[in-house]
């Protein structure tokens, strides 16, 4: 006879699946999220910080400011990402993420990048009885510290909380957590190459414990007209799961274009990605499709 799953043994094992899944999409949009100045030290026009100088191209320009974390642009993208064959009945799990972006001058000399993640998450059927379930997930608020004045690496820090918004134990971690964050990035030529990481610890004292490991790595090569190439995995670690099922760690990437529709300028872009480690339960496939307006000075 089938052992049926007791309250806390299902509880233990959705949990896991939720860990997982915040594992790979928790997160998604800080590439191209997470916004201060790269401004020149000389005070020259520089490509890639997010403001439009006389003379500048603004599809050039704005291209690279989105693939930019630490560029002065204000933006508001909606990034849905979706992993198939996830869960026993191997269904898509889906998140959208609605990042609104807010860079602030503290002084002459430091910037600081606000950025709210709402997710919208849909998880599918766990097991008997634990049908899919959609709703608002874990609010995660990240303010960044960056130099105004950088030099050829750009660079910001600060804190990352997870706010416990979620409407149910499976669209989230529903605890409190903090901690570190870190952006470097450089733009030789055409590139834009970069990393950012960031780790969570629980600090409410509740029933879940998280001890996330993020990194997203990222490199964009800029053709012409506004469109790019992009590869920007999120690689991460849940230190609370089993050894089998602590990584997910994918590769691939997409395409994308930056274009005007009137005069609102906008980012699109479509990536897919192939899991070559993640927890059990994680299907090998996924993809992020980002619509990002942005509002330029």
């Amino acid at each position: 006879m089938m052992h049926e799953l007791s309250n806390k043994e299902r509880k233990v094992k959705n949990g896991e699946l939720v860990m997982a899944v915040a594992a790979f999409t928790l997160m998604m949009g800080v590439f191209g999220s997470v916004y201060a100045s790269p401004s020149s030290t000389s005070g020259e026009p520089v490509l890639g910080d997010g403001i439009i100088d006389p003379g500048e191209d603004e599809m050039a320009e704005l291209a690279r400011a989105v693939q930019n974390p630490v560029a002065n642009l204000i933006s508001l993208p909606f990034q849905n990402n979706t992993t198939f064959k996830v869960g026993p009945e191997e269904e898509p799990l889906n998140v959208l993420n609605i990042q609104p972006v807010w860079p602030f001058k503290m002084s002459e000399d430091w910037n600081l990048i606000t950025r709210t993640i709402i997710p919208i998450v849909s998880v599918p059927k766990l097991g008997p009885g634990v049908d899919r379930k959609t709703g608002l997930g874990d609010i995660v608020f990240t303010a960044f510290a960056s130099p105004a004045k950088p030099g050829k690496v750009i660079w910001g820090a600060g804190p990352a909380v997870n706010i416990p918004t979620s409407t149910d134990d499976r669209l989230g971690a529903g605890e409190w957590a903090l901690g570190p964050s870190a952006v470097v990035l450089a733009m030789p030529g055409n590139w834009v190459v970069g990393g950012l990481v960031n780790h969570l610890w629980d600090v409410g004292g509740g029933d879940t414990s998280i001890n996330f490991t993020f990194s997203q790595w990222f490199a964009n090569y800029n053709l012409d007209d506004g469109w790019y190439l992009i590869s920007a995995p999120i690689i991460t670690a849940n230190w609370e799961a089993s050894s089998g099922n602590r990584w997910t760690v994918p590769i691939g990437g997409g395409v994308g274009k930056v274009f005007t529709v009137g005069k609102q300028p906008v980012n699109l872009n479509a990536q897919v990605y192939y899991n070559l480690e993640a927890p059990q339960g994680i299907g090998d496939w996924g993809s992020r499709i980002q619509l990002q307006l942005m509002f330029p000075k």
